[in-house]
């Protein structure tokens, strides 16, 4: 981990878990790939109450929050690696 990664890890640690599971994961993620989607499948042709509709406004954000999860305690454990190696 760069020094500099090292520093940005340890400010969105303060800003703690939820808020990066919310921003990083389902707004950064999961928004993009509901629109993308959106484009490419045309789940809302049928209507918005369409069983493709509703299945695709419940899987992308869960997606975006389960990506979101994982990418925290992978850079979780990056950043503890890091930390020590330092000391």
């Amino acid at each position: 981990m760069k020094d500099d990664q090292f520093k940005a890890w340890e400010v969105t640690r303060v800003k703690g878990k939820l808020n990066f599971f919310l921003i990083s994961g389902v707004l950064s993620y999961g928004l993009p790939m509901f629109i993308m989607m959106a484009f490419m499948n045309k789940p809302f042709t049928d209507g918005l109450t369409s069983p493709a509709a509703i299945i695709h406004c419940i899987v992308w954000p869960i997606a975006g929050l389960l990506f979101g999860v994982i990418m925290w305690y992978v850079t979780e454990h990056k950043y503890k690696k890091e930390l020590a190696s330092r000391s």
